[in-house]
């Protein structure tokens, strides 16, 4: 069965990750406040990237690994900038 990762971009600017198998019920249920507690506070909602993969189990470890990601490295995968990732997903350390 496929599998879709997606996010969302909410009403206040913040971002939902999610998987589904049924993309465009899921964005429905998003939209009629019936999805995540997260986005049923945040609405409307409108669907700014997505991803699809053969096995919905594939799509949940994406969403997974995507929902850990900081806001910036969420925006290089929805704007298209995915050479700006590496660099991205490295952390900065302060010195104190």
């Amino acid at each position: 069965m496929k599998g879709y990762t997606y996010i969302l971009l909410c009403a206040d600017g913040k971002y939902y990750t999610g998987s589904t198998n049924d993309l465009r019920r899921r964005l429905e249920q998003h939209q009629l406040g019936e999805g995540a507690n997260f986005t049923s506070k945040r609405l409307p909602v409108e669907l700014v990237y997505y991803e699809e993969y053969e096995r919905v189990d594939e799509a949940f470890y994406r969403e997974k690994q995507i929902q850990g990601w900081s806001r910036s490295k969420k925006e290089a995968l929805i704007f298209g900038k995915e050479s700006a990732l590496p660099t991205l997903a490295k952390k900065v350390w302060k010195k104190k």
